[in-house]
C-alpha cells in the first residue's frame, strides 16, 4: 500500500426495479463521501437495481448502459473510486451476473462477477469464473460478493495476488439473523489468515417486494481486529482510514516476529493437492 487509504462502506435501501431512484441515492452518497475525504466507496450487492433473484431477467443493464456511463462521470468528477453492485446482462449469457462494477477516475471500467452463487440464486444468475484484482489510490484491492466469503480459498487467492484490501458487499435479509454476530464468525478469519484489510456492507430496509434487509457495515484489520463498525438501522456511510504502515509491515520479506508473520508465505502448497481432489460425502 503506497499511502494510507480512506475507504467508505455504504448501507442503503435499494428498491427492485427503481433504477433511477437507486441511482440518485448512489450519487448523493458519493457526493457525501467526497466531503469525508473518502477515496474508495463500496456500495452493497445489487445496489443499483435492487436484489430479487426471481426478477433478475427483468432487472439490470449492460456495462455500456447510460447508468454506468453516468456513474463513471460521477467517479471522475469527484475523484473517488466507486464500487457499485448491479445486475449485469452480457451479450452471451441467457442469465445475468451479480456484479460489482469498479469505476475509478483514472482507469478503465472493470468488473467483478459473483463466483459462488447461493442455492436460491443458481436458477436465475450466471456465476463468474475469475478472481480479478484492482488498483486505485495506491491500494491493491479485490471484491467478493456476499456468499463468496464463505469460501476461504477465495481470500487466499486474492492475498497471494497482492490484494491488501478485500471488499464484501452483501444483500443479507433480516431473516438470516444478526448480521454483526454472523460476520464476526468468519470475516475476521478471512482477514487474519490472509493479512488483509476487509470491509463489509449490506443493504438496509425494504427491496419494495417481500424482503427486509438488516444493514450493517464493518471494517476488520489484518489481524482480525474490528477497526470500525456501524449497525444503526438507517442509511449511512462508514468511513475508515487504513494504515499503509500496518499492512506493509506484514508484507515485507524480512519478517522477524511471529506477530508480524504473513502466514501465506510459509504455505506447504506441494501438499495441498487434496484440497481440490476431495469432495464432500453428503
Amino acid at each position: 500500500m503506497k499511502t494510507n487509504c480512506r475507504i467508505g462502506l455504504v448501507q442503503m435501501e435499494s428498491i427492485v426495479g427503481e433504477t433511477e431512484q437507486n441511482f440518485q441515492r448512489i450519487i448523493h452518497l458519493a457526493e457525501t463521501a467526497k466531503t469525508q475525504d473518502i477515496s474508495i466507496l463500496c456500495f452493497p450487492e445489487c445496489a443499483l437495481d435492487g436484489y430479487s433473484p426471481q426478477d433478475a431477467s427483468e432487472l439490470g443493464n449492460t456495462l455500456e448502459s447510460i447508468w454506468i456511463s453516468r456513474l463513471r462521470e460521477c467517479s471522475q468528477d469527484l475523484g473517488i473510486t466507486l464500487l457499485v453492485g448491479m445486475v449485469e446482462h452480457g451479450a452471451d449469457q441467457l442469465k445475468p451476473f451479480i456484479s460489482q462494477v469498479i469505476l475509478s477516475p483514472d482507469a478503465e471500467l472493470a468488473v467483478y462477477r459473483k463466483v459462488h452463487l447461493g442455492r436460491s440464486e443458481l436458477e436465475y444468475f450466471t456465476p463468474g469464473d475469475n478472481f480479478p484484482v484492482f488498483n486505485a489510490h495506491g491500494t491493491t484491492f479485490a471484491v467478493g460478493i456476499c456468499w463468496d466469503w464463505h469460501f476461504p480459498e477465495m481470500a487466499a487467492i486474492y492475498s497471494l495476488k497482492g490484494a491488501e484490501l478485500l471488499f464484501a458487499p452483501h444483500a443479507s435479509p433480516v431473516i438470516a439473523g444478526d448480521r454483526k454476530e454472523i460476520w464476526l464468525r468468519y470475516l475476521g478469519a478471512r482477514a487474519y489468515d490472509n493479512s488483509v484489510y476487509l470491509g463489509a456492507c449490506n443493504l438496509i430496509g425494504t427491496n419494495g417486494r417481500s424482503k427486509e434487509y438488516s444493514g450493517g457495515s464493518l471494517v476488520i484489520g489484518p489481524k482480525g481486529d474490528v477497526l470500525s463498525e456501524s449497525f444503526f438501522k438507517e442509511e449511512a456511510i462508514l468511513a475508515t482510514t487504513l494504515s499503509a504502515e500496518r499492512i506493509n509491515l506484514l508484507r515485507r520479506p524480512d519478517r522477524i516476529s511471529m506477530r508480524d508473520t504473513f502466514f501465506l508465505a510459509d504455505r506447504r502448497k506441494e501438499l495441498y493437492h487434496e484440497l481440490i481432489e476431495l469432495d464432500t460425502k453428503f
